[in-house]
Parts: structure tokens; sequence; C-alpha cells
């Protein structure tokens, strides 16, 4: 399980290094894609696996499945990490989720999610006075 929040600075390269704690966790490589609500997701070997389990549900026959298909991972990359323990994030990718220098690195249950960090900032601060409202809410679908 990945949890915390850390920041780091994205180099001019597009390398970004990966907090050691999760680095234990993701072995030699892992798969770096769109996320949602403009990060980006990073999957170990096991996660990536059972998304796309997840993923190979999805109807070839339906339009808006296909469509999503494409999107998560016409642009997905699989990263190794170097001696240093960064990874290299792709252009595409980087100007998707708006990264320049300055990145938040989130632990999010069963993945890592890399924020702009003013995007997370603005993300954790709207949804921070709901976090109440929200865990009603969640409880309410659950019943």
């Amino acid at each position: 399980m990945f949890f915390g929040e850390y920041q780091h600075n994205l180099d001019t390269k597009g390398r970004l290094s990966i907090p050691a704690k999760f680095r234990g966790e993701c072995g030699d490589h892992v798969y770096i894609m769109r996320g949602h609500e403009g990060c980006l997701d990073v999957y170990t070997e096991e996660g990536w696996q059972t998304y796309y389990a997840e993923l190979k549900k999805l109807s070839n026959k339906k339009k808006e499945e296909r469509a999503y298909l494409r999107m998560v991972t016409s642009r997905m990359s699989c990263s190794e990490f170097d001696k240093l323990g960064r990874i290299n994030i792709p252009q595409v990718l980087r100007t998707h989720a708006h990264l320049e220098k300055e990145c938040t690195i989130v632990g999010a249950g069963e993945h890592i999610e890399i924020w702009d960090t003013a995007k997370w900032d603005a993300f954790y601060d709207e949804y921070d006075d709901q976090f109440d409202d929200l865990s009603e809410r969640i409880s309410e679908n659950e019943e």
C-alpha cells in the first residue's frame, strides 16, 4: 500500500526522484499513465496487471469503452529506475499533467500519483473542507 505525500523537483530531462519508501515496493520498473483530475498514475507490475485485467473487461463494441482504453494505454510508458531512484517521465505525459518543476508524489493505496504541486494543493484544498461530507456520502453508497 502506498501512502504519504512527498515533494520532489522534476529535472530538465524529465526525471523525477521517487521516494525510497515507494521504490522499495515498486521493483525495477513502473508503468506511468494518465490519471484523473490532471495527475499521472504510477503502477507497479503487479498493480498494472490488476488494473489491466479490469480494462480487458471493457467491450470493444462500445465507443466510450474503446475511447477510455485508448486514452489510458496510448501514451502510457514503462520506466526503469536509474541509479539515483529516478524515473523518466515522457514529455507527452509531463505536458498532460502540467509538470514543469515542483511535483507532489502521493501514495494513493494501490498506486502512486504524480501531481504538479500547485494543482495538488488546489485539489486538496477543494476537498479538505468536504472531508466529513465525502465520508458520509461514501458510507451511504456502501449500504
